[in-house]
């Protein structure tokens, strides 16, 4: 039921596929590979052609080469499929098999016939020209996405039957709340952890009532949705083989995907994997500078690498984001990519409770034992724990001799716990198995001269562990993608932090949250720029320079109308830009967005000046455009200019007050640019123990869980009231800290004590209690609010002494601020006034004229606050050696 594979010249399939791989296998091992990867691969070819699956890897082959082709990323490989030499030559997958001692027979067993499984990871946003290219070769008939059914969990089944039976919310959401949240959560098993959900069953005929009725319902399936990856491909129209359905626009099928499986039909993953994107984009980004950068050529022994993972700061790297996982690094302290595959596959639960014994061993090697000496070429990669599936599969062939099909046949018996198998099969590990001749079939571990009980010992720790066993193939193509993605941070954080901050463009919470990892590397996010920015971020100098695409009403075509005509030459003035970019898409809702999120900062006006003019320029240029450009035609602007229009007269306006101008950024990014409201009050945060929106948002290590205590430091956002039911007035508050936002709820008897507190661009100190629900964001019961005093009033009351920061800004002792200019009538001159009035203080300002060797004061009104953002755009500017602090 395969689709037909046309192969060049139609030649032979199996001799076409023949020849693709050891093509492959030369061009990886050299010209003469030893005799043994010759073997393996006759031995893989020999098996994939009997099983007859020689088409279904052509297949996979093709869409994956045809990616490749048009530079759309692919992963290294996932699942099993990483097992196979013939997939690693032809180039499906990118993991040697050999390095790392993966199994061929984990990924397709001769010994038990099924459909192989290739799950393939392509960039997240061109996924969809992969399944598009799969439509158009085999037919729109021939190819359908797959049905999947959402089933009532847990949880969700409690909540169903108490709205059906009509129980109040309250009362339901309590019981809901007994069940613990983990994977694969049951009732049954809830039942015998929650003491609670126990106590409450056993003394409470609703409670029971409820529980009861959902136990029926467990497992029940509640919905239809669309597969996230899975597409099926067929010889004949699909429509022949399983019935069909419309899911929105999507064909799929009415069966499950292991309906299709059963059938033998030709089922494929097509993930997407945003990390393929960020790398992609990062190594694009690196090869500005660097062209024979290739992110397949890195060493992956290289210590700086490591030394950064076992530090814990992995912020932003795949797999090794999560605090769990962070400490788990910082103790292990890696050194090789085999203790990257390791960590992936223990961190897990259940063989996560091997982790301290596993991390032990490999700082004290003396403490590792072995209960049979034909263990250790087996284990000691793993520091005598057993950790992969594979593993488990060499144990049977080495101590019992047995073929390393039969081996995965046992070794997935053990994992689904099937008793009766499991204990013929310990007899077969100890003593053998001869068939009914009297031929040898398996030796046993008797035969090869290991004792009964070692051998008992041994199936029996085999047998605990198989349930919780990782499959190492796929765990060494995503720690493969881990040590990437830190090569990247450690080498190239700005490249890297750029296309990371691109990835998550979207997502306010997770941009905060890498912008605040960049400021600690010492990287500043520059606003945005007309004439620096891309569509996504960008490097710009030593430092990155926020995206254009991040930015409200910038469509993308308009975006690339910016960046095309700045190509020409770059915009030289606020009128300049209006003149060259009217009829290109710019309008009033985008001109008013690019003036508040300070993209036109740099050029010759402040953002008031330039609001205050901007319909007056729109309606000129639109009257011009009207009149087809008026040869001999004088416009407002043009009077006394003598004809050069972008000299215009603009009102001497005083710019906005620094919090101004952030609302404005706010409104307009999502976020703050110039700074952020919190940035006065650090030290305080720090001194009371703040939390970080971002780490609640994110926990999954256990620290935060529903009614845990929590204490935040935030700005308001908005804040919205409402009456209860006892017609008392309560509050919803979103607020937010550097690194992401979240809502406060605000019950009656705390809104009377602080209501003078919660106003928009209030700063306030909330004690509170965490929410967490089922498919919401965790939200905040405030128990407590305390209003801050402004930033000036904080910074005279405080008396602790405050620590420097990374770019030596140091508030303890008056500073003073030196720029390097030519004149006071240089361009650089006008670019550093328009930056200095954005960011008023009381730091001292002294230009240095070049020119006439003067050092002038600045007026009051260009003092300024430094902060890496300001310096940072500063250094842009006027170059890093013409601004000094001190």
């Amino acid at each position: 039921k395969l689709p037909d594979f046309k192969t060049p010249n139609n030649e032979d399939h199996y001799e076409y596929f023949r020849r693709l791989c050891y093509d492959g296998l030369y061009r990886h091992y050299g010209q003469d590979p030893d005799q043994s990867l010759i073997d393996r691969l006759d031995y893989e070819l020999s098996v994939i052609r009997k099983m007859g699956f020689v088409d279904y890897f052509l297949i996979v082959n093709d869409f994956v080469q045809y990616a490749k082709s048009k530079d759309i990323p692919v992963g290294p490989g996932r699942g099993s499929g990483a097992g196979s030499l013939c997939a690693y030559c032809i180039g499906i997958t990118g993991i040697d098999p050999i390095k790392y001692d993966l199994l061929f027979e984990r990924f397709l067993n001769p010994e038990r016939v099924s459909m192989p499984d290739f799950d393939i990871d392509f960039c997240k946003d061109r996924r969809s020209e992969v399944i598009d290219y799969v439509i158009r070769k085999y037919g729109e008939d021939h190819v359908a996405q797959i049905v999947a059914f959402g089933t009532l969990q847990a949880r969700g089944a409690v909540r169903d039957v108490g709205r059906v039976l009509d129980i109040p919310y309250a009362t339901v959401d309590k019981i809901a709340k007994m069940i613990p949240l983990s994977l694969n959560m049951t009732l049954d098993k809830a039942l015998s952890l929650s003491a609670d959900l126990r106590q409450s069953y056993h003394q409470d005929a609703t409670v029971k009532q409820i529980i009861d009725i959902a136990r029926a319902l467990e497992g029940v399936p509640r919905n239809t949705t669309m597969h996230a990856a899975g597409v099926v491909i067929t010889d004949q129209p699909v429509s022949n083989y399983v019935p069909l359905a419309k899911s929105d626009e999507a064909i799929i099928t009415q069966f499950t995907m292991t309906t299709l499986e059963e059938l033998g039909l030709l089922k494929m993953d097509f993930l997407g994997l945003r990390n393929l994107t960020v790398i992609h984009d990062a190594e694009t980004m690196i090869r500005r500078s660097d062209p024979q950068f290739s992110i397949n050529e890195i060493d992956y022994s290289d210590k700086a690498v490591y030394d950064m993972i076992s530090t814990g700061n992995t912020d932003g790297v795949f797999q090794f984001e999560s605090g769990g996982m962070k400490n788990v690094l910082a103790q292990l302290k890696p050194e090789r990519f085999e203790d990257l595959i390791a960590v992936i596959s223990l961190y897990r639960p259940g063989p996560m409770d091997s982790i301290p014994t596993y991390i032990r061993n490999r700082h004290n090697p003396k403490l590792i034992t072995y209960k049979h000496p034909l263990l250790e070429p087996i284990l000691n990669v793993t520091n005598g724990c057993i950790v992969y599936q594979e593993q488990v599969m060499q144990i049977f062939r080495s101590l019992a001799g047995y073929s390393l099909g039969r081996a995965d046949i046992v070794r997935r018996a053990m994992s689904k716990k099937k008793h009766d198998v499991m204990e013929r099969e310990k007899q077969i590990f100890i003593h053998g198995l001869e068939d009914d001749n009297g031929n040898v079939e398996v030796e046993g571990c008797l035969r090869r001269g290991i004792d009964e009980q070692t051998a008992l010992s041994i199936f029996s720790e085999m047998e605990s562990f198989a349930s919780y066993a990782f499959n190492k193939s796929h765990a060494a193509a995503y720690a493969a993608l881990s040590y990437q993605t830190a090569y990247l941070k450690c080498h190239f954080p700005r490249e890297y932090m750029a296309a990371l901050l691109s990835s998550v463009i979207e997502n306010q919470n997770k941009t905060g949250e890498y912008i605040s990892e960049c400021h600690r590397l010492g990287i500043s996010v520059l606003p945005p720029s007309v004439n620096e920015s891309d569509s996504k971020y960008t490097v710009s100098s030593a430092h990155i320079r926020f995206g254009l695409s991040a930015v409200k009403n910038l469509g993308l075509a308009f975006i690339g109308a910016i960046i095309s005509e700045r190509r020409v030459r770059p915009y030289r003035s606020y009128y300049d830009f209006c003149r060259r970019l009217n009829g290109k898409g710019l309008n009033a809702r985008s001109l008013e967005s690019l003036i508040k999120c300070g993209a036109l900062d740099h050029l010759d006006c402040n953002r008031r000046q330039m609001l205050s003019v901007s319909k007056t320029i729109l309606d000129d240029l639109e009257y011009e455009r009207r009149r087809g450009g008026g040869a001999g035609q004088i416009s407002f602007f043009d009077l006394g200019s003598q004809g050069a229009q972008d000299e215009i007269a603009i009102p001497a306006l005083e710019e906005f007050p620094l919090i101004e101008l952030l609302n404005m950024e706010k409104e307009t990014a999502g976020m703050y640019l110039s700074g952020h409201p919190l940035d006065a009050y650090e030290d305080y945060t720090k001194s009371v123990k703040a939390d970080r929106i971002s780490d609640i948002l994110i926990s999954e290590d256990g620290k935060y869980r529903d009614r845990s205590k929590v204490r935040l430091v935030v700005t308001v956002n908005k804040n919205k009231t409402q009456l209860t039911k006892s017609n008392k007035m309560m509050a919803f508050a979103e607020v937010e800290d550097r690194y992401g936002t979240c809502e406060i709820i605000v019950f009656p008897n705390v809104l009377e004590a602080s209501r003078d507190a919660l106003y928009a661009g209030a700063v306030i100190d909330v004690e509170g209690t965490l929410s967490m629900k089922e498919e919401e964001e965790p939200r905040v019961l405030a128990d407590r609010i305390t209003l801050l005093p402004s930033a000036d009033e904080l910074a005279a009351a405080t008396s602790a002494p405050k620590k420097a920061s990374s770019n030596m800004i140091d508030p303890q002792r008056p500073q003073t601020l030196y720029l390097r200019i030519p004149s006071l009538k240089s361009r650089e001159y006008r670019k550093a006034k328009n930056i200095l009035e954005i960011f008023g203080g009381s730091t001292r300002v002294i230009f240095y004229l070049s020119e006439t060797k003067e050092k002038l004061l600045a007026p009051r009104s260009l003092w300024t606050t430094p902060n890496p953002t300001m310096l940072g755009e500063l250094s842009f500017q006027l170059g890093e050696k013409n601004v000094i602090l001190k």
